[in-house]
Formats: structure tokens, C-alpha cells, sequence
């Protein structure tokens, strides 16, 4: 068989519970649902490391953030670990990449493995972006997600038809500060959003670092709501009132910016119908991690609650996957670069640090023998300035989820010293789905929490994670 294209759609921030295809109660995304009714939609995929630079370099390399060197957004992709692009690229495939990169901004971490490329430094701009490229900088007139978009069509335009390809299209929205297309602005009007069910959580059995994350939705700026609190708004007495008034204009914008990206893997699918490639071209969209859009009172990611660590991923492939199929086995975002690979008739060994499994015979339809039943995940910043996130890991199985605070940013850039106490969480998913209960210190769930704990030394020593054992702990070398 011919081998196929892959166009990567990747979005930042953007939660699956924002996508109507995943039953979104506040927004409509017909093109991404489109993806879903053609292709696969899968249920189950969790990032490994809520936090945009961890998972983008778990994602390129299909290794955890001990391997990759990249645990935290103040770090710097580790440049010898290789990615999926540069088996392809070696493999004969056209490669390129538009938009968020986020891996860091010397020379040694620029893209490698692309033929073309076009980054944002950093975490770029909504509007007139700054962008970088093989010859250069330069700022671009317009908006962030269209001039990705339109980027991503030229490869398309100038391709050689004769080998396959692989794009990779990675948006900056809708990531913070939501500036929305002014094209936009008759969605979601504000006051007309609904909450979520869990938004007035009052986290009282959480842990307590938890309790003093920086993320409730009264945390947010005037920059963040676009306007001033009302005056009637700003006392103490009128806090919950507030934070609803804030939830509506945080989700007014944060929609509008998803809806730019819908349109755009409209305008992506509409191209590849035109060149009669579509039907052996592997169409994926995902993001980066999940977000918390108001659910327990938060926004922002980086805690382990679902929330936050679930990943969106539809799939669709007319030549492969059966049209409106579903996938509930638990996926990370270390697995993609073995499916990719796969997909593509390369080995994925020619990645040989890479952790992840292919995923490929569950979106055929089959069963994968012995696929694993839990899913490890580490948070590695420790109550960053503004955020105040606890540094954390612990694993996520069908029914239970266990959390660690071990509160230690192990030499992570940007971590604070700030003594907390060291805490678990342990939540009984098949009782309990929204994590509301923390049953941790109940003696009914002490041989759960006993097998939970184990499951994570477990998983721990497996991917050659080394446990937190105090300050003396060893430290992470970074690429010099």
C-alpha cells in the first residue's frame, strides 16, 4: 500500500469537554465532530505531564520528561533525544511545522527533521505574531491561528505529489490571554454559558496544597476578562458572584478561539478532498493537555484530576479506520510517536529511547494484547510564582486515582523553596467520576490506597522514573 500523509493538528489548552464530538455543553465545533463521525474518536488519552513543553516533547520523542530533559515550561528540549519527524524525514517523508514549538529558543533546540518550519519564539502573539524560520525572524500581519493555517495550506500547494508527507499544524490557541478573531464576537455571548456541574467545589477533603493553587476563577486578571470588575462586583461579600461574572468572559473568549481552530481543520480537510489525497491521508487532532474551564471552581491544567489531564484525539483515516468508531483503552501522549510510526510502515525502534506503544490495531478495530490497564503521570514544577502548583505524581487507572504531593521541584527552573506538606489523594472513579471525594485517610480504602501506592513504584521503576526520597534526591541533568 502507498504510504500515507499525516497532518498533525495540534491546539494548546484545549480541553476535550470543549469539543461538541466529546458532548460539550457550552460550544459547537462541526469541523473537529467531523473528524470524530469519519474517523475514531478516542476516549481514554491522558498527557503524561499537564504542562505545554513536557508534553510536546513527550509527544515528538515518545518518552517521559526524565528522558526527554524537558519537565517543566522553563525548560529546554533535550536536542539528542530523536523525534518521529526525523525517522519520517529519513524515511523519505516531506516534513514541516507551523505555529507553537515552546521547546526552547536556542539554537540547539530549533526543529530538526523538518524541511520546512515556521515557529512562534516562545509562546508568541495572537495578533501580528513574530514568527522564526530557517532564514530568520519576521512578524507576520494577521491573526495566529489563520496565518498557521494559511502556512500549512502552502506546503500543502508546493508538496512533491510523489512522496508522502508529514505536516504538523500547532496552534497557540487557545491557550491564555484568549484573544479571540474579532470575527467571532457574536459567539458566545457572556451570561449565556453554562457552568459546569463541579464549579462551586468547595474542595474541602483535597489535599492542602491543593486548596491553595492559584488557579479559582476569581484568580483571573482584568487582562484575562478583557474589562474591570464591576464595582458592585469587588467586595469580599460578592466573591462567588464574581468569580461567575469572570467564568462568563474567560469562556466567551476562550470559545471563540477554539472556534478559529475548528475552522481551520475545516479549511485543511477541504484542501485535501480538492488534491484527491484524503483518502490515505491520517488526519489527527489533539492538544497539548486538557484545562479546567470552571470545573472545580478552576482554570488553567498542571493537577492530575481529569479535567487537566485528559487529552482530546480524534483520528480519521478512510483507508484504515472505520468510520464513527471509538477507542476506550488508556492512551498517553508517549504512546503517539509509536502509532505514527506504525502508521507510517516505519519501526518504531528506530526511536530507541522511546517508551510509548503503538495504538494502531485499537483504531482497526482490534484487540492489542496485553495493553496496559493504568497510566503514570508526573508533575514536575513545584509552586511556580503565579500558579502555586504543587509538584506531584501518581497514576490513574479504569476505576482509582492516586495522587502524591511530594511538594520538591528537584532543581526544576522556576521552582519554589516554600516548605508544604507532604500529601495523597485517592479518588474511587467508578463512585465517584467528577473527583469530588477524597477518601486518601479512609480506613475502608486502605488496601486500595496499598495497591495504588505500589502500582506507582510499580510503573516508576518500569519507565526508570526515580522516586522523590527527600531533599537529596537526585537531580535532573540538563543538555549543555
Amino acid at each position: 500500500m502507498t504510504r500515507p500523509n499525516i497532518v498533525f493538528v495540534m491546539s494548546d489548552d484545549h480541553a476535550a469537554h470543549s469539543i461538541s464530538a466529546y458532548g460539550s455543553r457550552v460550544n459547537t465545533t462541526p469541523h473537529l465532530d467531523r473528524l470524530a463521525d469519519e474517523g475514531s474518536r478516542l476516549d481514554a488519552v491522558y498527557c503524561t505531564n499537564s504542562i505545554c513543553t513536557p508534553s510536546r516533547a513527550s509527544i515528538l520523542t515518545g518518552t517521559y520528561s526524565h528522558i526527554n530533559r524537558a519537565p517543566s515550561i522553563y525548560s529546554e528540549f533535550d536536542y539528542r533525544v530523536p523525534t518521529f519527524p526525523q525517522v519520517l524525514q529519513e524515511e523519505g517523508y516531506q516534513t514541516a511545522l507551523y505555529g507553537k514549538w515552546h521547546l526552547g529558543r536556542s539554537e540547539k533546540a530549533r526543529p530538526r527533521g523538518f524541511d520546512d518550519w515556521r515557529i512562534y519564539p516562545d509562546q508568541g502573539a495572537y495578533v501580528d505574531p513574530v514568527m522564526i524560520g530557517p532564514d530568520g525572524e519576521e512578524q507576520l500581519t494577521g491573526y495566529a491561528t489563520d496565518i498557521v493555517t494559511q502556512q500549512s495550506l502552502d506546503f500543502l500547494e508546493r508538496r512533491d505529489p510523489e512522496r508522502p508527507f508529514c505536516l504538523l499544524v500547532h496552534h497557540k490557541a487557545p491557550h491564555r490571554p484568549w484573544v479571540p478573531h474579532p470575527r467571532y464576537d457574536h459567539l458566545y455571548e457572556a451570561g449565556t454559558i453554562p457552568e459546569p456541574e463541579t464549579m462551586w467545589d468547595d474542595h474541602s477533603s483535597r489535599a492542602e496544597v491543593v486548596r491553595q493553587v492559584r488557579m479559582q476563577l476569581d484568580d483571573l486578571r482584568e487582562s484575562d476578562v478583557k474589562e474591570p470588575v464591576p464595582e458592585e462586583l469587588r467586595g469580599e461579600a460578592e466573591a462567588r458572584e464574581r468569580a461567575s461574572w469572570k467564568y462568563q468572559r474567560y469562556m466567551r473568549d476562550y470559545l471563540r478561539c477554539v472556534q478559529a481552530v475548528d475552522d481551520s481543520v475545516g479549511e485543511i480537510l477541504g484542501r485535501l478532498e480538492a488534491d484527491g489525497i484524503d483518502e490515505n491521508t491520517i488526519v489527527i487532532y489533539t492538544s497539548d493537555q486538557g484545562f479546567f474551564l470552571g470545573d472545580h471552581g478552576w482554570f488553567d491544567k498542571r493537577l492530575m484530576l481529569d479535567e487537566s489531564l485528559t487529552m482530546p484525539m480524534l483520528i480519521r483515516w478512510p483507508a484504515q479506520i472505520v468510520a464513527g468508531s471509538r477507542v476506550s483503552d488508556m492512551i498517553t501522549n508517549v504512546d503517539f510517536a509509536a502509532t505514527l510510526l506504525e502508521m507510517c510502515g516505519a519501526n518504531p525502534s528506530a526511536l530507541p529511547e522511546q517508551q510509548g506503544r503503538s495504538f494502531l490495531p485499537q483504531l482497526r478495530g482490534e484487540t492489542n494484547p496485553g495493553w496496559r490497564q493504568s497510566v503514570y503521570y508526573r508533575y514536575w514544577e513545584h509552586d511556580d510564582p503565579e500558579h502555586h502548583a504543587p509538584a506531584h505524581y501518581g497514576v490513574r487507572t479504569p476505576t482509582h486515582k492516586y495522587i502524591h504531593y511530594y511538594n520538591d521541584g528537584l532543581g526544576t527552573p522556576g521552582s519554589s523553596d516554600r516548605v508544604m506538606p507532604v500529601e495523597d489523594e485517592l479518588y474511587d472513579l467508578a463512585v465517584d467520576p467528577h473527583e469530588l471525594i477524597n477518601v486518601a485517610a479512609d480506613p475502608a480504602y486502605a488496601g486500595v490506597l496499598e495497591e495504588m501506592t505500589a502500582l506507582t513504584a510499580q510503573l516508576q521503576e518500569e519507565y526508570g522514573d526515580a522516586p522523590y526520597q527527600g531533599p537529596n534526591t537526585p537531580r535532573l541533568e540538563w543538555p549543555t
